[in-house]
C-alpha cells in the first residue's frame, strides 16, 4: 500500500495524498483557464513505478503537467519554490525539492516513490528555456536505471512563446498541446562501466524526449520559443 513516510536510506518521502487533489487543482487551469489538448495519455502505465520526462520553457509547466497526468504524480521542483506560501502548497501537494546544484537528496526521494509503485515527473533540461532538449542532465536516466521504471517523454507546448518571459503566466483560453510518446526502457549493458551506462542511458532519453517534441511541433503547428530565458528578461 502505497504511504508516506521515511525511507530507511534517505529523507521523508511524499504522501500520495498530495498529488491525490492537487492534480484536480492542475486540471482546472489545463482545461478552464486554459485550452489544452491531451494526446497519448494511454502511453502511461495506469499502475506501478513511471517516470514522466518533459520538456521544459515556461513556469506553469509543473502544474500542468501535474494536471493532464493520467495517475498522481510527484514532480521534482526547484527548491527556490519552497518558500512561503507557495512552498507550503508544494508540500502539502507532495511535490519534491530539487537542489540543481546537486540533486541528490531529490533523486532519493524520488526513487522511494518510485519503489512504493507510484510516478515521479521530472524536467530533464532542468532550467526553463527553449524546450528543444537539446540537452539533458542525468537525473531521469539515474533514476531509470536504478528504479527500472520506464520513462514516458512528454512534450508540452504553448506555455511560453517567443518574447515571453519564462514567468510569464499564459493568458485566459491559451491553447496548449501536451503530447506523452511511447516508453523508454533504460538497462545497463553488460560489462558496462556505471558511468558509461548513465551517459548512455540519458542520451537515449534525451533523444527520445527531443524527436518527441520535433514530432509534436510538426504535427500541432504549435512552436516553441526561438529565445532562451534571457530573451524574455525584459517581460519580467
Amino acid at each position: 500500500m502505497s504511504t508516506g513516510g521515511t525511507h530507511a536510506d534517505g529523507p521523508a518521502v511524499p504522501s500520495p495524498r498530495g498529488p491525490a487533489w492537487s492534480r484536480h487543482v492542475g486540471r482546472f487551469a489545463a482545461t478552464v483557464v486554459w485550452s489544452t489538448r491531451v494526446t497519448g495519455a494511454e502511453h502511461v502505465p495506469a499502475t506501478g513505478p513511471v517516470i514522466l520526462a518533459a520538456n521544459h520553457t515556461g513556469v506553469v509547466d509543473g502544474p500542468l503537467l501535474l494536471g493532464v497526468a493520467p495517475r498522481g504524480l510527484h514532480v521534482l521542483v526547484k527548491q527556490e519554490m519552497f518558500h512561503g506560501p507557495v512552498g507550503a502548497v508544494l508540500r502539502a501537494a507532495g511535490q519534491i525539492p530539487v537542489d540543481r546544484d546537486g540533486g541528490r537528496a531529490a533523486l532519493v526521494t524520488a526513487r522511494a516513490v518510485l519503489e512504493r509503485g507510484d510516478a515521479v515527473g521530472v524536467f530533464p533540461e532542468g532550467n526553463r528555456g527553449r524546450g528543444d532538449a537539446s540537452s539533458g542532465r542525468a537525473g531521469v536516466a539515474w533514476l531509470a536505471l536504478h528504479s527500472g521504471a520506464p520513462v514516458v517523454p512528454v512534450a508540452m507546448l504553448g506555455t511560453r512563446r517567443t518574447g515571453e518571459s519564462t514567468n510569464h503566466l499564459p493568458g485566459l483560453r491559451r491553447r496548449i498541446e501536451v503530447e506523452m510518446g511511447a516508453p523508454v526502457t533504460v538497462r545497463r549493458a553488460p560489462g558496462t562501466s556505471g558511468r558509461q551506462a548513465l551517459a548512455d542511458a540519458n542520451e537515449q532519453v534525451r533523444a527520445a524526449l527531443a524527436d518527441l517534441v520535433a514530432r509534436a511541433v510538426a504535427r500541432t503547428g504549435v512552436a516553441l520559443p526561438t529565445d532562451g530565458p534571457e530573451g524574455g528578461s525584459r517581460h519580467l
